[in-house]
């Protein structure tokens, strides 16, 4: 069962993933793709919805060019 925290923190880091995204000027759809995930997959993680493994999050992180600890850093995303 999850609990408040994690729910805020999923969805702190959709809103992270949403963000750079829109940086990039890319779809869910383009995201999906370079990143070799599902836009459904995408979508669920920019909703909160979903929580992305550790090989999730370093697929993301190289598309967006950065490490994975800057793309985990979500603690000026407020909510």
């Amino acid at each position: 069962m999850k609990s408040i925290n994690d729910n805020i923190l999923a969805k702190k880091f959709g809103v992270k993933i949403h963000l750079e995204r829109i940086k990039m000027n890319l779809s869910q759809e383009a995201l999906a793709e370079l990143a070799n995930l599902s836009k459904g997959s995408i979508g669920a993680i920019e909703r909160g919805k979903s929580s992305p493994t550790l090989d999730t999050i370093n697929l993301l992180a190289k598309v967006f060019g950065m490490k994975p600890c800057e793309l985990l850093d979500i603690d000026k995303i407020d909510l």
